[in-house]
């Protein structure tokens, strides 16, 4: 069970092994354990940078990631640790600490882009870790998020171009969190106290009208990409947390032997991810749990792996075939075990199975409903529904054959006494024809008081009889006390009497047939009802998700825009204060 998954520490989930990323099997094993939702925070940062002691705390714990005490990174690829939510029952929290950006051992950055790039397609939290200050050396340092738009598709159109596919981001990336260590400044600017968030969007604005257009860009671009990319934005700051040798043994350290304002700061950040930090989901509301993140990590290493870029649309359809496949299954088996409970063959009527059958089917179709996404045109449903019909066509034909053969047993009992009778000649006799009769409408209301003979209880009697029609010709012909006349006037009755019981079954198998295509058609008119308004709910959520993501471009346009007004506002403040204290080169004399 899900919340049984409790990890005593982390394991490495995705390995660098010589450059190249392979997902751990054992990790993964562990994430298809978790049925509940996930809220996953990932932090990338320089190695050496404290990053492995903050997810440590978001544990609860003082040890766990690796934290490294020396100038060589410490954590290779990427660790995962999956520990229950400390404020949201029945969700599991998954941290993933990454290896430090920039480790000179590596030789390129190649595999610090990718790093990168898997953190923010994993996790609903993105928390960027850095030393000091944020200053041009630290947006340098950020050249990763400029880089996204080479790395990551979100949607496979082959003729779409990064910015294209960047100007979608903000409908997938995850919430943005700057976390500045050992920072040493006093929060002011203008003479009046900011907070650290008016810091980062401080730190955030654009540059325009130095007339220096390579600069300007450079300083730009990883601003503009933050704004664009990342939908929620915020920034804490920590003091150093100890001094000296202290720094190299923050495992084994209490917290009252680090610095009291490092502690509060600490538990600020902690208190803000477990309150503030959403669960990880896909487009159109899906929401992410452990079997999901394996799928997607499986499908964006293996692509890195082959060379390719990772596509979100393409994961999540991967992920959605193979969901709405096992969702397929899982429906048609609570068919089978329901059907296998509650049905017992034959039935009375034909009207007993189809009730049975539509009750089970609507409860199977629910179950997929409720564990499939991303049903483009509702192919799997849609398969669902065939196959189910198929098992109610094939039920309805054993019905038929179970009751067939019951019906068959029960007359061959009923009427092997009379079998034996005509054998041993009782009936060849004058008046033996009318007690022929006789014992034949006894047997006859013995067979219709047996229950449970099913839907071919008629049907399987005519047929019964008629195979005897031999046998009463012939007891007819040697009854000697009725006239020629007689004969045929009983023939004839016989023969009507036969004509009428087939057209009375035909007249049954008629209702049948109808009975069932009024079924069917019932339940194609509430099937495409609840397609219908299945489809009007994805259209709403996609037209909602739109909606936002059209505001949020708005309001980065209209940021962008106050920003360029305030520096052209100044530039003609500026001007004008220089006109105004300028000193006149000449002067106007009065004679």
């Amino acid at each position: 069970m899900a919340s049984e998954v409790h990890m005593p520490g982390p394991v490495c989930l995705i390995e660098n092994v010589k450059g190249q990323l392979v997902a751990n099997q054992e990790a993964l094993r562990i994430l298809s354990a978790i049925e509940q939702p996930v809220v996953v925070v990932a932090i990338v940062g320089f190695y050496c940078t404290g990053k492995s002691y903050l997810m440590n705390r978001l544990a609860g714990k003082n040890a766990g990631f690796s934290l490294g005490s020396t100038v060589q990174s410490h954590t290779k690829g990427i660790w995962m640790w999956c520990v229950p939510h400390p404020q949201k029952t029945d969700h599991t929290l998954v941290l993933l600490d990454t290896e430090g950006l920039g480790d000179v051992e590596k030789g390129d950055n190649q595999n610090d882009c990718w790093i990168f790039a898997l953190a923010i397609l994993l996790s609903s939290i993105f928390v960027y870790n850095s030393m000091g200050t944020i200053n041009q050396q630290a947006m340098d340092q950020l050249h990763y998020v400029t880089e996204l738009s080479d790395r990551i598709r979100t949607r496979s159109s082959s003729d779409q171009d990064g910015v294209e596919d960047s100007d979608e981001f903000v409908s997938f990336f995850p919430d943005f969190v700057w976390a500045l260590r050992d920072f040493s400044l006093e929060l002011k600017a203008n003479g009046e106290i900011i907070s650290p968030d008016e810091y980062l969007e401080n730190s955030l604005r654009l540059i325009q009208g130095t007339g220096q257009r390579d600069k300007e860009q450079k300083f730009n671009l990883p601003r503009l990409c933050i704004h664009k990319f990342f939908p929620k934005k915020k920034c804490f700051v920590f003091e150093r947390p100890a001094h000296g040798k202290k720094l190299g043994q923050l495992e084994s350290l209490q917290d009252q032997d680090l610095n009291s304002n490092f502690m509060e700061q600490v538990t600020e950040f902690c208190s803000y991810v477990f309150s503030c930090s959403k669960v990880k989901m896909l487009s159109g509301g899906i929401k992410v749990n452990g079997p999901r993140l394996e799928s997607l990590i499986v499908t964006y290493v293996n692509t890195i792996s082959s060379g390719g870029l990772p596509c979100m649309e393409n994961a999540v359809l991967a992920l959605s075939k193979t969901e709405n496949a096992a969702a397929v299954q899982k429906a048609i088996a609570h068919y089978d075990q329901q059907m296998s409970q509650k049905l017992t063959l034959p039935t009375e009527t034909l009207q007993e199975l189809l009730h049975l059958h539509r009750a089970i089917e609507n409860e199977a179709i629910k179950i997929f409903r409720d564990n499939s996404f991303k049903d483009i045109d509702q192919v799997f449903q849609m398969e669902l529904v065939a196959k189910l019909e198929t098992k109610g066509e094939e039920l309805h034909r054993k019905n038929l054959q179970v009751s067939s053969d019951h019906c068959s047993a029960l007359l061959q009992g009923i009427f092997s006494p009379l079998e034996d009778e005509v054998k041993q000649g009782i009936y060849s006799k004058p008046g033996g024809y009318c007690l022929f009769n006789g014992k034949i409408k006894e047997l006859k209301k013995k067979y219709y008081e047996e229950p449970r003979k099913g839907v071919q209880a008629e049907k399987a009697l005519q047929k019964f009889l008629q195979s005897k029609e031999s046998v009463t010709d012939a007891i007819l012909q040697t009854d000697k006390t009725l006239t020629e006349k007689e004969k045929e006037v009983e023939l004839e009755h016989v023969g009507a009497e036969a004509a009428r019981a087939t057209a009375k079954l035909l007249e049954v198998m008629h209702q049948k047939k109808n009975k069932l295509m009024k079924e069917k058609e019932k339940f194609y008119q509430e099937h495409v009802k609840e397609l219908t308004e299945k489809m009007e709910k994805e259209q709403a959520q996609l037209k909602e998700k739109q909606q936002q993501d059209i505001e949020h471009k708005l309001q980065e346009q209209a940021r962008l825009l106050n920003e360029e007004f305030q520096q052209e506002r100044k530039r003609l403040q500026d001007e004008i204060k220089n006109l105004q204290t300028r000193e006149p080169k000449w002067k106007l004399t009065i004679i």
